[in-house]
Order: structure tokens, then C-alpha cells, then sequence
């Protein structure tokens, strides 16, 4: 068994100011769904990043569990949201599907730190790797 040794980053939900913004957007009848999905998003979304890979916990009732590797991030798009206080991230993924992670407090301290470790993480050999029987010698 490897131990494989993590360091948490950031771990928590979503912006509070997300919240805040759609919910005086619930004032008018056309800001109510999106007033709905900010208090969706803020009870139940949860993300946890760490050197090794991020996990993001969603969805109705918080059912929903997307882990990403930071191996098979291949590259990063980040929009600004909330003047700026927090912003929606996309990341692309070496089979090119997408993850994407919206109103992420502090997203371009985040996004940094996501791309500092990727490239550390490439330059690391994948220990789980097989040779398979007819290796070369």
C-alpha cells in the first residue's frame, strides 16, 4: 500500500456573496431561479482541493461526487463573478469532458495554486503504471 501524503488547500462551499447577490435578485420575479440555485449551491456544494486532486460535492441533497485528478487537468478557464470577490471555473480535462466549479471564493488564488501543482504533479512519474510482463530491458 502507498501512502500518499495530501495537503488541503482550501476546503468549503461556495461564495458567500453569491448568496447574498442572487438573493436581492429574488426580488423580482425574473431573479427567482436564480435565487433558487444559489441556495441550492450554498447548502449542498462543497469543494476540497488539495496537491494531489480537487473533489466536488453537489447536486441535490449533496449526492452527487466528482474527484479530479490533478494529472489529467489540461487546461483551466476562469470567468470573474461577483465584481470580482469570486468567480466560475472550468476545467478541461485530457479526454477533453469538462468539470466545472461555479462561485468559487478567491478563484484566481485557487486557480494559481491549481496550476502550480499540475505542472509538479506531470513532472511526478504515476507510480500506478504497469510494465506488464514483456518488459524491455
Amino acid at each position: 500500500m502507498i501512502v500518499i501524503n495530501e495537503e488541503v488547500f482550501y476546503e468549503g462551499g461556495p461564495a458567500k456573496g453569491d448568496l447574498i447577490i442572487n438573493l436581492l435578485a429574488g426580488l423580482t420575479i425574473l431573479g427567482l431561479p436564480f435565487t433558487f440555485a444559489a441556495i441550492v449551491r450554498s447548502l449542498w456544494l462543497r469543494f476540497t482541493m488539495t496537491n494531489k486532486r480537487i473533489t466536488i460535492v453537489g447536486g441535490w441533497f449533496g449526492r452527487n461526487k466528482t474527484q479530479v485528478s490533478l494529472n489529467n487537468i489540461k487546461e483551466i478557464r476562469s470567468v470573474p463573478r461577483g465584481f470580482g470577490s469570486y468567480g466560475d471555473m472550468v476545467l478541461i480535462l485530457n479526454d477533453g469532458s469538462k468539470v466545472e466549479m461555479k462561485s468559487l471564493p478567491s478563484f484566481r488564488e485557487k486557480q494559481n495554486y491549481i496550476e502550480k501543482n499540475m505542472s509538479k504533479s506531470s513532472k511526478q512519474p504515476n507510480l500506478g503504471e504497469t510494465q506488464g510482463f514483456a518488459a524491455k530491458t
